[in-house]
């Protein structure tokens, strides 16, 4: 098969509806000639009946990225199915109600945060890593530009900062062993996380302006999929720690 992923191996983490980034990342990566597995949390059964939608079948793996037991057990468990990855996409994040207060969270809320939404990045990237090394490769993660406070987002915002600092710190270890890490910075869409964040239209309403001068369709995550498997190829075989912005513009726009 043809494309830009063609003979790669790539694990997918976050599919929990046919609306997730994931997925779509997924399918791409699939249409582009990759073997794609997916990784599933609580309702595997859930993941495996989206998975089917998929345009070739692929392998749904438990993994919780907060329980040390399948993150240690993870590498072997891939290895059931391949025996190398070239790429890993990490999109995992989740705050708890109180961490969408930024004055009123908790330690409790903000230390959930961060350890599913950052610290995750490199637990699941270091997981992993026995199968990466072996051909070197690439890992992206999601982010949402945390370069400025938002509306509604708070800790979540302070989770993001982590999570892009975490990509950095994993450029600098992993390029002497031929892994790069980078992130790209997605405009809002309409999804399953986007329903966990309250004020969500609100945050959203800052794309249905003229702020995104290339234009945004909350409906399409395609733009955002294309760029991560974009990362994921040997387009960009010196690029690392760089975060990409797929968000129509707004980030470089002023009021």
């Amino acid at each position: 098969m043809s494309g830009i992923l063609a003979g790669k191996r790539i694990l997918v983490t976050g599919v929990v509806t046919d609306a997730s980034i994931a997925f779509h990342v997924a399918r791409i990566a699939q249409e582009e000639g990759a073997e794609v597995l997916l990784t599933g949390f609580g309702r595997l059964a859930l993941v495996e009946r989206i998975a089917a939608r998929l345009p070739e079948p692929a392998p749904v793996i438990e993994l919780d990225v907060t329980d040390q037991g399948l993150l240690g057990s993870l590498a072997e468990r891939i290895g059931e199915h391949v025996d190398s990855l070239d790429g890993v996409v990490h999109s995992i994040a989740h705050g708890p109600r109180g961490a969408f207060s930024f004055l009123d969270g908790t330690w409790g809320d903000v230390s959930t945060a961060v350890h599913v939404s950052a610290y995750s990045l490199k637990s699941l990237t270091t997981a992993c890593l026995p199968l990466l090394e072996r051909r070197g490769g690439s890992v992206v993660g999601l982010t949402f530009d945390a370069t400025v406070a938002w509306p509604h987002y708070d800790w979540m915002g302070v989770a993001k900062a982590a999570l892009e600092s975490t990509s950095r710190y994993l450029a600098r270890d992993l390029g002497p062993r031929g892994i790069r890490s980078n992130l790209v910075a997605a405009g809002p869409l309409r999804s399953m996380a986007a329903k966990s964040i309250p004020g969500f239209a609100h945050l959203a309403d800052v794309w249905e302006t003229d702020r995104a001068p290339a234009g945004w369709d909350l409906t399409d995550p395609d733009p955002v999929a294309r760029a991560v498997v974009a990362l994921l190829s040997d387009f960009f075989p010196r690029t690392t720690g760089e975060i990409v912005h797929v968000d129509g513009g707004v980030h470089m726009t002023g009021a």
